[in-house]
Parts: C-alpha cells; structure tokens; sequence
C-alpha cells in the first residue's frame, strides 16, 4: 500500500527539494503575475511561487499529496488549490487567468502538455518549468539534429524556446535516472493558418528517410517541389532540413 505523499512512478513524480532550482524555476516572476503550477506535489516550489507571485493556481492531481501541499502554504493566502488533471483541465476557467506557468511538470505528460499550453491557453504568455533532459533537448532542437521532429517544429512555431539550467538528479526524491532542464519558452503569435500547418508538419515528418515531397499526396508533390525552389530549396530536401518557419511558408505556397 501506498504512504501517504509517497511519490509515484505512474504519475512521473519527482519531487524537487533543492532551494536553488526552485529559485531558478520561478526567476521572472514579479508581483503583477498570476502563476499556473501544474505537478505542484507538496508544495516545495508552490511556497517559493507564493513569495513573489499575486497569485498561484496550484494544480495536483494526486489526492494523497494535497494535505502536505495544502500545509506548505497554509499561511499563503494568494495560493488556489486544485485538485485536476491538467491533460484534461479547461485552464480557461481559471479565475484570475494565468499569464505566466512555473512547474516542475510530471514526466510522463510534459511533452503533450507544453503544446497543449501553447495551443490552448493564448493567455498563458510565458512558461520556466523543469522536464527530462533529453524531453528539453527535443523541444529545443535544431534542423539536422537527431532530435528534430514534427513535435519542435509546432513548439517553436508557438513559442521561442531556450534551454536555462541544467538540474542533477539529485535534486529531487526520488531522484530519477536522468538529469533534467528548466526550460524557458516565451510565445509567439499563432499564426491564423496554424492547424492546416499542423496537419502538413505531421505529414511530411511522418517518414523521416523519405524526401520531404514523398510524404505529400501525389498531386501535392509538384506544387511542392516547386515551392521549395521558390524558397531555394532542393526539391530531395528533407523535412529534418527546413526551419520551423520554412515549413510553415512551404505549407502556403503549396497549398495556394
């Protein structure tokens, strides 16, 4: 059975114990800002968000955490608890609206999260929180690398993306067999045409070995091939090649 608090490995749960990094985390934040916290755990960083922030929306969704959470900032009256899974949560309902989100996300859901954020909550103007290593690397990546996929090319076509600190396992209980990276993201505007953009991205990554316009349907193909000379690229390239924002511009004049 289960002890009550105990972190668990379903949840992705790591809970962070260093004072430094939390301070790395919630850097940035003034008195102004209302702060979504999404992992909140019990409560280490929450205390250290409710020192600086107007208010935090705390999110957590394993009931048997909440009371130690709940009595890390008992004294905090600018500190909202609740009790949801942010996979499935309508941060649109949040009252005030968050402008900025600090977090130590869960593991096992930051990746779908952080587009999520960006895709579904336009309020939510800049993001610090802390991931896996190698998720940070993924959201970062560059055209050419190992890591660059579909999954970077619709964050960064939504936010500016940084690496800002890298953090040792032990740091956190339990400490995880990875190191792990507060990563920055600032938004940008979405562009109107994001989801058509969306769908292309996917589609021209589906088979990274291919030629980018072999991912197409046939009677794409032309069109895009002479799309990519318009913008000076081969038409073998593939889609590992092209900035975030080529794609974007390849999807429109093929499309046009």
């Amino acid at each position: 059975m289960t002890r009550p608090g105990r972190p668990k490995k379903r949840l992705g749960q790591h809970f962070l114990k260093d004072p430094n990094t939390a301070r790395v985390v919630a850097g940035g934040i003034t008195p102004e800002d209302v702060v979504l916290e999404i992992g909140a755990g019990r409560g280490f960083l929450t205390a250290f968000l409710a020192e600086r922030a107007r208010l935090v929306h705390a999110v957590e969704l394993d009931r048997d955490v909440i009371p130690a959470l709940r009595e890390a900032v008992r004294d905090r009256e600018n500190v909202i608890v609740h009790r949801a899974d942010a996979l499935r949560m309508d941060f649109s309902t949040l009252r005030p609206l968050p402008n900025r989100l600090a977090a130590n996300l869960p593991y096992n859901i930051a990746s779908p999260l952080v587009l999520r954020l960006l895709e579904e909550a336009p309020f939510v103007g800049w993001m610090r929180f802390m991931v896996q290593l190698e998720v940070a690397r993924r959201m970062a990546s560059r055209p050419g690398s190992k890591d660059y996929a579909a999954y970077a090319v619709l964050v960064q076509l939504l936010g500016e993306v940084r690496i800002v600190h890298r953090v040792p396992p032990s740091v956190f209980e339990p400490p995880p067999r990875v190191w792990s990276a507060v990563v920055e993201v600032r938004r940008r505007e979405r562009p109107e045409d994001y989801e058509a953009i969306k769908e292309f991205v996917l589609a021209v990554f589906s088979s990274r070995r291919k030629r980018l316009v072999n991912n197409l349907p046939r009677e794409a193909r032309i069109r895009a091939e002479a799309a990519l000379r318009e913008l000076g690229r081969h038409p073998d390239v593939r889609a590992e090649e092209l900035q975030p924002e080529e794609l974007a511009a390849l999807h429109r004049a093929s499309s046009s």
